[in-house]
C-alpha cells in the first residue's frame, strides 16, 4: 500500500484576493475598499503569508479594527496565513478612487 500525501495548496490569483477584499465595505463611506483605493496591494511573504498593504482616509480613523474584522471574514476561506500592512505613505487622496467607485458614491449622494 503506499502514501499518499496531500497536494500543497494552491495560492489564490491576485484576482480572486481583489474579488474577496472588494466584498469589505468602508463603514463611513458605505463603498469598499477596492473601489476607495485604499487596497495599495498584495504580496506573498517568504513564509507565505499573504501582505495586504492598505491604508485608511486618514491616519486617525477609528475603524481600522471594523475593517480588518471584515478583511478576515472575506480572506479567511482563501488563505490561511495573512496579515495587513497598514501603510501611510503615500497618503490615500481621492484622485485613488475608482469610476466604479465614484459611481458608488454618487448613488450614495456624495458630490465626487
Amino acid at each position: 500500500m503506499s502514501e499518499q500525501t496531500a497536494a500543497p495548496q494552491s495560492r489564490p490569483s491576485a484576482q480572486e484576493i481583489e474579488d474577496a477584499l472588494a466584498n469589505v465595505i468602508d463603514p463611513e463611506l458605505g463603498v469598499n475598499i477596492v473601489d476607495l483605493g485604499l487596497l495599495y496591494g498584495t504580496r506573498w511573504d517568504d513564509d507565505g503569508s499573504l501582505v495586504m498593504d492598505m491604508t485608511l482616509t486618514t491616519a486617525a480613523c477609528p475603524l481600522q479594527d471594523v475593517i480588518e474584522e471584515q478583511v478576515a471574514s472575506n480572506i479567511d476561506a482563501l488563505v490561511d496565513e495573512w496579515h495587513v500592512n497598514w501603510v501611510w505613505m503615500p497618503p490615500w487622496g481621492p484622485e485613488r478612487i475608482t469610476e466604479d467607485g465614484r459611481d458608488q458614491m454618487r448613488a450614495l449622494g456624495f458630490n465626487i
